[in-house]
């Protein structure tokens, strides 16, 4: 466990319980959900490799145009 982390972690344990619960939920949904997101990303790696491929191709072809600030 870094530094960081344990720092956290005894500044939550001052914390009233429902507060230490709060925390704990919190954080336990932010690991999950990075968790999904990186399992997420792993199956639409060729998806994206694939897309990336069709969108260099269209620009090597000219068929793409440079994006401007008002369409931001």
């Amino acid at each position: 466990m870094t530094t960081l982390l344990e720092t956290a972690f005894e500044k939550a344990s001052s914390l009233p319980e429902i507060e230490q619960n709060r925390f704990a939920k919190l954080l336990i949904a932010e690991i999950e959900s990075e968790k999904e997101w990186d399992r997420l990303f792993g199956e639409s790696e060729e998806i994206l490799a694939k897309m990336a491929d069709i969108a260099l191709e269209d620009y090597n072809n000219g068929k793409t145009k440079p994006l401007t600030q008002e369409q931001l």
